[in-house]
C-alpha cells in the first residue's frame, strides 16, 4: 500500500460499528503565532465516518488518528473536480458547433453537471465503499 493521508480528530460519535470522528482542518498558516490578529488563519470541522468491527473498543472525545490511503485523494478529487471540467468542456464544445449560440452552449454545458451529480448521488453507497478510512490509535 502507498502512503497514507493521516488526520487526528477526537470521536465525536458512535452508531454501531460506525464511529465518526470530527477532524478540525486548519489553513497553512494555522500554526502562526499572529493567526489571532490575523484574521487569514481559518478551520473548519469536518466529520469523517469510519466503520470498524471493534467499534466497541472507543469511547466518545477519544483522540484518535484517522487515516485513508494518499491514491483516495486523488480518485476523490477526480470525482469532484476533473470529470465535471471534462464533461462541461466537451458539452461547451459540441454545444457551440450544433448550435452555434454562446447562451445555448453554455446553458447545455451547466446542463451537463445536474445528470453527472445525479449519477454520482444515486451511486453514493457504492462509492462510499471505495472510500474507506481506518482508526490509529
Amino acid at each position: 500500500m502507498g502512503t497514507d493521508i493521516r488526520h487526528e480528530g477526537v470521536i465525536d460519535s458512535i452508531e454501531g460499528q460506525d464511529v465518526i470522528v470530527r477532524i478540525t482542518q486548519s489553513s497553512a498558516c494555522g500554526g502562526c503565532q499572529a493567526r489571532s490578529i490575523c484574521h487569514a488563519a481559518e478551520s473548519k470541522d469536518k466529520l469523517v465516518e469510519v466503520h470498524c468491527a471493534d467499534a466497541g473498543s472507543f469511547d466518545v472525545g477519544q483522540t484518535v488518528t484517522v487515516a485513508g490511503a494518499e491514491s483516495l485523494g486523488l480518485k476523490a478529487v477526480t470525482f469532484a473536480f476533473g470529470l465535471p471540467l471534462v464533461l462541461l468542456l466537451a458539452a461547451l464544445v459540441t454545444a457551440m458547433a450544433v448550435a452555434g449560440s454562446e447562451k445555448v452552449a453554455a446553458m447545455a454545458a451547466l446542463g451537463i453537471l445536474v445528470p453527472y451529480y445525479l449519477v454520482l448521488f444515486l451511486f453514493r453507497d457504492r462509492i462510499k465503499k471505495d472510500f474507506q478510512f481506518r482508526i490509529i490509535e
